[in-house]
Formats: C-alpha cells, sequence, structure tokens
C-alpha cells in the first residue's frame, strides 16, 4: 500500500473520532460547531394576503389561506401574509419555500369542529398512524416557516377537544368502553399495519398543533400560541430547525410545549414556556415502533428560555426508544411551584433507548416542586422488560436553585446499573426540604464538585 492511501485512510478516521474527542473535551465548544449548522431558511420577497384569496360568505379563511400557500409555493416561494384582524380556520398545510406570517395584531382561531380536519400521516405519543391533521402540518417539505408576532389559538376548551367524554369515554368498535388513545395503544401492542391505523372522525385523536413530518430547513419564530388540543409544536423526523422568541402558553392535558422526535440540529432560544406537560420533550419513537425506525434526536440546543409551568423543564422521553444524543440547555431561568423538574429523563424496559451527552449550565431555578434532575429508568412502575435504558454522561455545571424537594432523584432496578457518569460541578442548591439525594438506583459514578446544598458543601 503506497502513502497517499494511507494519508487519506487516516483522514477519514479523523473526521469520524474528532467530533466524539472535541465533545468529551469540550461539549460547549462542540455546541458551537453544531449550532453553525443550523441555519433559518429565507424566503423571496414576494406577498400573498389571505384576504385576497377569501370568497366572501365564507365564515372560515381555511380555504383561502390554503390557496394562498399553494399560489405562492407554484410561484417559486414567499410570504402568505396574515394581515391584523381575527381570522377563523381549520387545518392548514404548508409548502415549501413558503413563509405563513402573522402580522402585529394578527388572530388565527382554529375550530374545534374535528370534521374540519383531513386524516394525515402523523405520529401520536411515538406511535405511527393516519390521525386527525394538526392544526398547522407539513410533510416532506423543505425551508418553510411561520413567523410574526400574531396569535394562533387553537380554542381547545373541556367543552370540545378536552371534553371529558371524548378524552376518558369513548365507544370502541367492539362496543366496549375505551379511553381516547386505546385503540392507538392497541394498534401499537398488536403491530397493526399502517393502512389499518386510521383513527378519524368519534375515533380521531386529539391533533398537535402544529406539526411537520419529514421536512427540511425550519423557522418557527417570534408568534404566540394557546389553548392547544394536544403538543404544540411537533417537528417529526426533521432537521436544521430554529425554534425562536416564542411565547407557548397553554394549560390542557398532554400540552407539550415543544416535543422535537427524531430530529436532528434543533435550536430553541429564547421561548416562554407556560405548559400543562413538559415544556420541552425530546422524543425518537415508543417501543416496536420506535425500533423499527431507529432515528435517535441529537444535536439539541436549548438556551435564553424561560419555563413557568410543567411537568418538567427539559424532559427526554419517555418515548425515546430511537435515543438521543447531544443535547445542551444553558443560560434559562425556570420558575414555578409548578414545575416538577427542571431536568427529566425517562422511559422504562419496554421502550429502551440510550441518552448520552447532556450538557446544563448557566440554568437559575427559583422554584420547583420535586427535583433538579430526575430520571425514571422504569417509567409507569415498569420494572421488567427486554429493552432496558440506558442513560450516562449527564453533566450539570454553575446551576443555581431556591427551593426544591430534592437535587437528584432517580427510580430505577435494585440489581442493575442503567445510569451512570452523572456530575454536578460549582452548583449552589438552597431550600432544598426533603432528602438531598434520593431514591438514587442503578447508578453509577455520581460526582459533585463545589456543590452546595442548604448553604453546605455537599459531597
Amino acid at each position: 500500500m503506497n502513502l497517499d492511501f494511507f494519508k487519506r485512510l487516516l483522514a477519514a478516521v479523523a473526521l469520524l473520532v474528532m467530533p466524539a474527542v472535541l465533545l468529551a473535551a469540550n461539549p460547549w465548544r462542540q455546541a458551537k460547531n453544531i449550532e453553525k449548522g443550523i441555519v433559518a431558511p429565507t424566503f423571496p420577497e414576494r406577498s400573498f394576503l389571505i384576504t385576497d384569496y377569501h370568497q366572501h360568505g365564507d365564515t372560515l379563511y381555511t380555504e383561502a389561506i390554503n390557496k394562498a400557500i399553494v399560489a405562492c409555493a407554484a410561484q417559486g416561494g414567499g410570504k402568505v401574509v396574515v394581515p391584523k384582524g381575527v381570522f377563523k380556520t381549520a387545518a392548514i398545510h404548508l409548502r415549501s419555500n413558503v413563509n405563513l406570517h402573522l402580522e402585529e395584531g394578527a388572530v388565527l382561531k382554529f375550530s374545534t369542529d374535528r370534521n374540519l380536519y383531513p386524516i394525515v400521516l402523523t405520529r401520536i405519543e411515538g406511535i405511527d398512524c393516519y390521525n386527525l391533521s394538526p392544526l398547522i402540518y407539513a410533510y416532506d417539505e423543505k425551508n418553510i416557516a411561520v413567523t410574526g408576532k400574531g396569535l394562533l389559538d387553537g380554542q381547545a376548551s373541556f367543552d370540545n377537544w378536552l371534553h371529558p367524554d371524548w378524552l376518558w369515554k369513548i365507544t370502541l368498535p367492539d362496543g366496549s368502553e375505551g379511553k381516547e388513545k386505546d385503540l392507538l395503544n392497541k394498534a401499537l401492542a398488536q403491530q397493526w399495519p399502517l393502512e389499518k391505523r386510521v383513527f378519524e372522525g368519534k375515533y380521531g385523536m386529539r391533533p398537535q398543533f402544529i406539526n411537520f413530518y419529514k421536512c427540511k430547513n425550519i423557522l418557527l419564530e417570534d408568534f404566540e400560541i394557546n389553548r392547544s388540543p394536544f403538543w404544540l409544536i411537533h417537528p417529526l423526523m426533521s432537521e436544521n430547525i430554529t425554534v425562536r422568541g416564542l411565547k407557548l402558553v397553554s394549560h390542557g392535558y398532554n400540552n407539550d410545549g415543544c416535543d422535537p422526535e427524531s430530529c436532528k440540529n434543533v435550536l430553541i432560544e429564547n421561548c416562554f414556556f407556560d405548559t400543562g406537560d413538559d415544556c420541552i420533550a425530546i422524543k425518537s419513537g415508543k417501543d416496536d415502533d420506535g425500533r423499527k425506525w431507529m432515528i435517535p434526536s441529537e444535536n439539541i440546543i436549548v438556551r435564553g428560555c424561560q419555563m413557568r409551568d410543567g411537568h418538567a423543564g427539559v424532559a427526554i422521553g419517555s418515548e425515546i426508544t430511537g435515543g438521543c444524543s447531544n443535547v445542551w440547555v444553558e443560560n434559562c431561568n425556570m420558575d414555578s411551584p409548578h414545575l416538577n423538574r427542571i431536568i427529566r429523563i425517562k422511559s422504562n424496559p419496554n421502550r429502551g433507548g440510550e441518552v448520552k451527552n447532556v450538557f446544563v449550565r448557566n440554568v437559575e431555578v427559583g422554584v420547583c416542586d420535586l427535583a433538579i434532575l430526575g430520571i425514571e429508568l422504569n417509567y409507569w412502575h415498569v420494572d421488567e422488560g427486554p429493552y432496558y435504558p440506558y442513560f450516562h454522561n449527564i453533566q450539570f455545571e454553575n446551576v443555581n436553585s431556591k427551593k426544591s424537594r430534592f437535587l437528584l432523584h432517580v427510580e430505577g432496578f435494585v440489581d442493575r446499573v442503567q445510569a451512570r457518569d452523572i456530575s454536578f460541578k460549582n452548583c449552589r442548591f438552597d431550600g432544598v426540604t426533603e432528602q438531598e439525594v434520593c431514591k438514587v438506583m442503578s447508578t453509577e459514578n455520581v460526582k459533585f464538585k463545589n456543590v452546595f446544598v442548604n448553604g453546605k458543601p455537599w459531597k
């Protein structure tokens, strides 16, 4: 073999090895390198006003908005403008090279009539299916955006999408009664073929607010969302995503704020979260459906955000079967007695999933209800199964809290180590009201350096 061959071989090996070496040496430097590859899309200087496409007498703007989107895409892209005012609509489907722009004072009020939402391919809680269209949806599109200082109002309430009879007591096809997602979970457990997983009409699941599936180059910026039927923002198997300056306030059931699922290269910055479930929840599929794809979520940066109510400030899981790696959380403020955990990582032996390289720094916590770091390896009390999750390399630095019940809370297994290499450095945790480190099971190599708990050094 000649010298040139060896040079090329060494160069190829270096390309594979150097990212891992750099991550180990300085993970925050690696975050800067990842951020350079996250570039928001830009759009041609063309504008399409939705009112120009509206038929007088139509109480909804659904057709007008979607016609404007089609026209915009056909002419090479641009901006579809929602002007100041209140406009009622149903499902909106974005196309490539289109920016749906909400002018200041613009309000899109989405209908609660599920008959107005066509069936589309999506995923609900990590399970592949056809379901009612998300309120704003795109599939296999590139260069798409929703921007502007307007409001997206899902109008969800206990009188419609969140009605107890729809959530907890539906009549299944065999005549028995069940909950909203019983058919969906049955489809997963029995591995129904995708063409059989069609949930429509009274069997339709509550849709996500925004769901972009298999899309590239996404920008979500400046607007507000409230009263969502289900998850607020759900990028799925998508890449190069910027979520910036959003106000996400919605307290219904399963109202996660932003859930990147099996996504790569995501920046979430300067957003405000006040939600009924996890503020941010990173996912990658559930059980056999997750294993079928095995697409991890990776390279996710969260910074400059404010979290108020929620089950967690940033969660990883529970549908994390495809795994997750390289998550950075920095310069955030989290503060609410109804915020259960600051960082939460969760799965179980049916779901599995490897979570690695989670870095948290410069986070200020006023109050949280339960724990600064909560880990659940047996989520939903599943203690046995064929796919044990594995969480490792989790680092906290300069994280300060004024009040919580615990510092670290880990639930796992008595007979096996499934979490390791967890470190806290230069942190101060005051107002810890219960056992500082509680139920630390299945863990190995937990380290504290220059950490103070209730004013005293902790080792």
